[in-house]
């Protein structure tokens, strides 16, 4: 097997008191695609904002492409490794770590096009007409060229979230990170962004998907990780943890969710 492209090795992070993520070890391949599951509360969506360092992680390593994010500082033991980060560096690695979030986080006062064309131009300095190109294709693939110069305030919840992820896109990341992106949908929505999704999927692309949408990660997902009080509790295939859960709170949470169907 080929080096991973992420890699997290004694990831953990705390809010004071509160021990969010405790001693997470993950390697990510690239062209995964993993789903991960677990209550409210869990650390699901720490753990993404940590792989892209819009939440600074308290201990531990991270490296992307085998090379480690950070460097240790001298307080930090072989048990216990803190990092410090530049901001240069963290920059590089967002542009390299793509992020859709459960609120789309556009900009209202903005068209769509402007919308996804903002960190070419301003994060990457793509010249004005490429960046246009760039963004028109990516909505295209999206669904959305044809909403390029209407505002978000005008755009259904699904439209809204698949121009956060022609967004995401356009900054041509390694890896894809989806923070719950249809918990923020009303019902009938969901299904227009797990399409994208799922397309996406095909394309090969590395992904990590935090969901509550337990049919799509099944069909979706090559490896599945349930997460509780801030450790992967279950591991292993849509299967394995979907199917036939070793585990007795794996089995607890998965009987909560008595409408899907695989």
């Amino acid at each position: 097997m080929s080096d991973p492209i992420i890699r997290i090795t004694g990831l953990n992070k705390r809010f004071g008191d509160n021990h969010v993520l405790r001693g997470i070890d993950l390697d990510v391949q690239k062209g995964e695609k993993i789903a991960i599951l677990g209550s409210s509360g869990s650390g699901k969506s720490t753990l993404l904002r940590c792989l892209n360092f819009m939440e600074m992680p308290s201990t531990g390593r991270i490296e992307l492409d085998g090379k480690t994010v950070g460097k240790p500082t001298k307080a930090s033991t072989a048990s216990d490794v803190q990092m410090s980060y530049s901001t240069g560096e963290l920059s590089e690695v967002r542009k390299r770590v793509g992020m859709v979030f459960q609120q789309f986080n556009l900009f209202p006062h903005m068209t769509v096009l402007a919308n996804v064309m903002e960190g070419l131009v301003t994060v990457l300095k793509v010249r004005p007409d490429e960046a246009r190109a760039r963004s028109l294709a990516q909505l295209e693939k999206v669904g959305m060229a044809h909403k390029a110069d209407a505002y978000p305030g005008r755009l259904s919840g699904g439209q809204q979230q698949r121009v956060a992820i022609a967004r995401a896109l356009a900054m041509d990341p390694e890896v894809l990170l989806f923070d719950e992106p249809t918990s923020s949908l009303d019902p009938e929505l969901v299904g227009e962004v797990l399409n994208v999704i799922r397309d996406l999927a095909e394309e090969g692309r590395t992904m990590l998907l935090v969901t509550h949408e337990l049919g799509f990660a099944y069909h979706y997902a090559n490896r599945v990780l349930f997460l509780a009080d801030g450790q992967f509790y279950e591991t292993g295939t849509p299967d394995e943890v979907l199917k036939h859960p070793k585990k007795e709170r794996t089995q607890r949470f998965l009987d909560r969710f008595t409408a899907f169907h695989f």
